[in-house]
């Protein structure tokens, strides 16, 4: 039996683990694949170019009281958001439509929304910046989420 459809492809397709606190960028047809727990995802990507990458940050709230985000939290989260994005310029240097989904899981803890809200903005500011055109936030609590992304279309899959 001959199976050329689209699941038989993506069955097919390499797949990579973006661990916490790190990235992966891709110029092939591959699935970025992570699992959030209290964490966001940044998935930048090009159509035109099928390059893109993913990047996992956790974001862990250990107190409930008022924000306590320090600077060196952001910065470093900041960081990471900006060798993610260079890195996907450099695989896809002809890359100009460049657009990012944000997801995150956020727990139910006392003060996380608040601390989520904080990192959540300052992603969207620095890729506004940068001049990635950010498309709507997907924002949960609850379970952890499964997150899959095909770079190369732009195709996220939540579960």
């Amino acid at each position: 039996m001959r199976r050329d459809g689209i699941q038989h492809r993506m069955a097919s397709q390499r797949e990579i683990t973006v661990a916490p606190d790190r990235f992966e960028v891709a110029a092939d047809d591959a699935i970025l694949i992570t699992e959030l727990r209290s964490a966001i995802a940044v998935c930048v990507y090009d159509a035109v170019e099928e390059a893109g990458a993913l990047l996992h940050l956790r974001c862990i709230v250990r107190s409930p009281n008022p924000v306590d985000v320090t600077d060196s939290t952001l910065a470093t989260e900041l960081l990471l958001l900006d060798r993610c994005v260079e890195s996907m310029r450099e695989i896809a240097p002809a890359a100009r439509n460049l657009q990012a989904r944000v997801v995150a899981h956020v727990p139910d803890n006392a003060g996380a929304q608040e601390t989520f809200d904080i990192v959540l903005g300052m992603v969207q500011e620095f890729l506004t910046d940068g001049g990635v055109r950010v498309l709507p936030l997907d924002i949960a609590a609850g379970q952890a989420r499964a997150l899959r992304f095909r770079p190369s279309m732009g195709w996220l899959q939540m579960r």
